[in-house]
């Protein structure tokens, strides 16, 4: 198998021992087939990293860890590949670690591990909870920088926070919806992808905040932990419709865009407006579609950034906190979606 890269680096990007990189890299006998696909799609990657890399400056490796539905997760990759061949005056190289679902136990698993093979920065996004938080607070001892991304642990020992400000999302899309509905309000199904993500109750905290003191005609029924995924966020959407003919409105904050529609359709009920977040390649179709009316979009480019320029704030010795630096928060129609990477 070609490659231009140390065994230790393919190990660490594949999330491998040596030993298991060499054994495949020599063709030994004895290598699963996940095993030796692991190691191609590492090199793969080095690669496609080099190959925007500037051919000096300081190379800092960084773990990227989510919970988060893939077709977030593919948004993400795209951006932090797209600003890492651009940022300077350091060259980062990422190594990705997505999962549509992960109990705690499993993310603080991973997250102790990679503390132990060693990093120069991780940018999370998880929920809030204690085991998490401590599982930071160990990183942090270590002189590993966690920054979180989207969804924020502020009592955590992370850092920096990098992501748009979720509770004005969250009155953003109340605003929307209210002055769409009108008089005539209607009820909003508001869906979470999970309870335990500080970023979604922050957005769900505004949207109540917003309704109750503007648009008193509007009223809400929440559903939550479908993790964003399509079966059960479609599976939960359904049984809301059937226990509720009032709802007219979405408000979708965890995603599973498609299959709340689904559920929509399959009761042969209308949507009058439909909110959503992020500028996926789902809500793209759904949007350019017409089946969704708007999109809560903020330019993960510029949290990719602000992610590495706290973590290289900490690797150049600068003050340990760094400021908060949001991403702004842009309303997109069907007339003004920006053009995909």
């Amino acid at each position: 198998m070609a490659h231009l890269f140390l065994v230790k680096d393919i190990a660490f990007q594949a999330g491998l021992s040596t030993a298991t990189v060499d054994r495949v890299l020599n063709g030994r006998p004895g290598v699963r087939r996940q095993t030796e696909m692991r190691v191609k799609a590492a090199i793969a990657e080095l690669e496609k990293q080099q190959a925007g890399a500037i051919g000096s400056g300081r190379v800092l490796a960084i773990d990227i860890v989510m919970e988060t539905p893939q077709r977030f997760s593919d948004a993400v990759r795209a951006a932090f590949e797209a600003e890492m061949t651009t940022f300077l005056p350091g060259v980062f190289r990422c190594r990705f670690h997505f999962a549509e679902v992960m109990k705690p136990a499993e993310l603080v698993q991973l997250l102790d591990r990679i503390r132990l093979r060693g990093t120069h920065g991780i940018v999370l996004k998880a929920p809030d909870v204690a085991e998490v938080a401590a599982a930071v607070a160990r990183a942090d001892a270590a002189g590993i920088p966690v920054v979180t991304l989207v969804t924020d642990l502020p009592n955590s020992a992370r850092i920096a926070y990098a992501g748009a400000d979720n509770r004005a999302a969250g009155e953003t899309a109340a605003y929307l919806i209210g002055e769409f509905l009108g008089t005539d309000g209607g009820k909003v199904l508001v869906t979470l992808s999970s309870g335990r993500f500080r970023g979604e109750e922050e957005r769900e905290i505004g949207f109540r905040r917003v309704i109750r003191a503007r648009y008193p005609a509007i009223s809400i029924t929440e559903i939550s932990e479908g993790h964003g995924t399509d079966a059960a966020t479609g599976t939960l959407a359904a049984a809301a419709l059937a226990a509720d003919p009032a709802i007219n409105a979405v408000y979708s904050i965890g995603g599973g865009n498609r299959a709340v529609l689904a559920a929509f359709d399959a009761a042969k009920r209308p949507v009058r407006v439909f909110v959503a977040h992020d500028l996926d390649a789902d809500n793209r179709a759904l949007l350019a579609a017409r089946r969704i009316g708007f999109v809560l979009h903020h330019d993960l480019r510029t949290d990719a950034r602000s992610a590495f320029r706290a973590i290289m704030s900490r690797a150049t010795a600068l003050p340990r906190t760094v400021p908060a630096s949001l991403s702004s928060v842009e309303i997109v129609t069907p007339y003004n979606m920006p053009a995909g990477d």
